[in-house]
């Protein structure tokens, strides 16, 4: 795969067109349409049809709310490998005969919902700190939340800091269609400054997790950069505390690499980090007006996860012992703040930030959410596009995910109700196909009965369908 050679005479005639489409990943203007490249914001050039399924599904006859802002109609969508290849009209029966057909008239049809704040391997509540540290303990955790979130119709994950290996090593078991679960788009590990958030010693054991990368001065900035995107990096997070420079400088380099940068941060970081040209902002945390007008003006989105903080005030009260969290707010306090956001016209996703053991009350988190912005103000269908579309965009993805169109990735959820009409819909979750695979049905995890090989020196069983 890394000896393929990219043609780039081919470009010369592209690169106006493209550079229009990525101002903020410049390196993509550089890859010539039709070009087959992996399915994250990297872009790196592969094979065609690698880890592609083989066959084809047909959802028969169902109600289709394809997120692009038309109303739901009637119609059948066939996915070939693990793209749309096409959306035909209910009366029509034009696909191959060797078809996976499924019937599903009177049910909801629409793409699957992106959660834009995950840390998979979180540690769990009562974990020892070896335990806790431990990286096949953290790739099993991770395992087990995966089941949570797919079966929540949750096909796509952005990780916002999890072990330096450990959320890649997943992506690529679930890329390669040997772990059921949602697409992973991983940062690694945060970086942050020395004592920054993140990297506040753990009250019972005196360290921090091994999910933070330490970094002083822009040189050594710019190069945590560097080293998260050399282990397979979608993007970059950074958290307080930094100085103006050296929040330049991980913007510049991430940019310069071809990824977007989030930061979790707060307050005079904000506005430093806004500055600096970062493309997103994490949390509602406090910052001042002028802060808001400088994201609107620049195109800053924010990911505000309302439902984390919602769930931390409801079960201690308060957010303690944080040496980055020196402020008061409430739940109200971050309303208001999010409400500010949306007036202002700064583009707001979903994400849920479920830490220790909350993915255990999934999938209330996230519907919770998307309950939260109706309170905002936005309409039961601007919220579905917000969790499909929206986020599909804020990951650098929305060429290829977020709607029901031809050509993109085939991430459907089918529901037993109207959620465009009834919010509370989503949580009728029937079947979820992420990637060209079904991974849930009848509302169960599915796991395909594992391919035989044949002994060495023996013929395949008659009828068995043996690939490699």
């Amino acid at each position: 795969m890394r000896s393929f050679i990219f043609a780039s005479t081919l470009l010369v005639s592209v690169l106006p067109s493209l550079a229009a489409q990525v101002p903020r990943t410049e390196r993509r203007r550089w890859i010539a349409p039709g070009t087959n490249v992996t399915d994250d914001p990297r872009r790196i050039p592969i094979p065609a049809g690698y880890n592609a399924p083989v066959g084809t599904i047909v959802l028969k006859g169902g109600r289709v709310w394809d997120g692009t802002g038309a109303p739901a109609r009637t119609a059948t969508v066939v996915i070939t490998r693990n793209h749309i290849s096409a959306i035909l009209p209910a009366s029509s029966g034009d696909w191959p005969k060797d078809a996976r057909v499924i019937d599903v008239a009177g049910k909801t049809v629409m793409p699957g919902l992106i959660d834009l704040h995950t840390h998979i391997d979180y540690r769990q509540g009562g974990n020892s700190d070896a335990r806790a540290r431990s990286r096949a303990d953290g790739a099993l955790r991770g395992a087990e939340r995966l089941r949570y979130y797919i079966e929540s119709g949750i096909t796509s994950l952005r990780d916002t800091g999890s072990d330096g290996e450990t959320p890649f090593l997943l992506k690529e078991w679930i890329n390669e269609g040997r772990l059921v679960g949602p697409r992973i788009f991983a940062a690694g590990s945060i970086i942050t400054g020395r004592g920054g958030h993140g990297a506040e010693p753990d009250i019972a054991g005196g360290k921090y997790l091994s999910a933070v990368r330490e970094a002083a001065g822009p040189a050594d900035w710019r190069d945590a950069v560097r080293e998260a995107v050399a282990k397979g990096a979608d993007f970059i997070k950074v958290t307080s505390h930094f100085s103006a420079e050296e929040i330049q400088a991980a913007v510049d380099e991430a940019h310069d690499l071809g990824v977007k940068i989030t930061a979790d941060a707060e307050t005079i970081y904000i506005e430093r980090a806004v500055r600096a040209g970062i493309d997103m902002i994490e949390h509602p945390l406090p910052r001042t007006d002028e802060t808001i007008r400088l994201m609107a003006e620049k195109k800053v989105e924010s990911d505000p996860t309302l439902i984390p903080y919602q769930i931390i005030f409801r079960l201690s009260g308060g957010y303690f012992g944080s040496t980055s969290r020196r402020f008061t707010f409430s739940d109200s306090a971050n309303f208001a703040l999010v409400k500010k956001m949306k007036d202002a016209g700064i583009t707001l996703g979903i994400g849920t930030d479920l830490v220790v053991d909350w993915f255990q009350y999934l999938p209330w988190p996230y519907h919770e959410e998307m309950r939260n912005f109706v309170k905002l103000g936005y309409t039961v269908p601007e919220v579905l596009g917000i969790a499909t579309r929206v986020n599909a965009q804020m990951l650098d993805m929305g060429d290829k995910l977020g709607t029901l169109e031809v050509g993109k990735l085939a991430d459907v959820l089918i529901l037993n109700g109207n959620p465009d009409e009834k919010l509370d819909d989503i949580a009728k979750v029937d079947i979820v196909i992420r990637d060209g695979r079904v991974q849930v049905q009848g509302g169960q995890l599915v796991y395909p009965h594992h391919v035989t090989l044949p002994p060495p020196g023996q013929a395949p069983a008659p009828g068995a369908d043996i690939k490699r």
